[in-house]
């Protein structure tokens, strides 16, 4: 399961994204912003999409947008299970590192700084690329566990 987030300055891209994910055949479930509201607040709809790939964090993943996408990240890494890495820019191999080395569950877009073929090509790489294991697995077990003693 895909799981969509997104406040105004997202809302666009994110209704582009979607419709992209959906042709591709992508099981995807909108979390919001579900009109164009320049006065709506990402927690509102990040924090959902979050809670819902923490219920299942090795099989969930989520894409979530606003205008840098720093925020969003910040409010979506609150959650238990969840790893957010932020893209607005710069090199792909910044997209393909919070797969291989991080794995990242949720990737949080910068829509400002970001062309809908450039999102579509970070997505795209971003689903593709898997998580290396090994010595990051190890990292990773570390953050589960401090998440499990907070």
């Amino acid at each position: 399961m895909i799981y969509l987030a997104s406040d105004h300055a997202g809302y666009q891209l994110k209704e582009a994204i979607k419709k992209h994910l959906s042709e591709r055949s992508f099981v995807v479930e909108d979390c919001g912003a579900f009109t164009y509201d320049e006065n709506d607040d990402y927690p509102d709809f990040i924090i959902p999409a979050a809670q819902k790939v923490g219920e299942n964090p090795e099989g969930n993943k989520a894409i979530i947008l606003g205008g840098s996408g720093q925020g969003e990240a910040i409010a979506a890494n609150k959650v238990r299970g969840v790893r957010a890495a932020v893209y607005y820019g710069g090199p792909l191999d910044l997209v393909k590192l919070s797969r291989s080395h991080n794995n990242a569950n949720m990737l949080s877009l910068g829509a400002k700084f970001l062309t809908l073929e450039e999102a579509k090509e970070v997505v795209k790489l971003w689903l593709e690329t898997g998580f290396d294991g090994g010595r990051h697995e190890r990292r990773i077990e570390k953050i589960k566990t401090f998440e499990q003693g907070s």
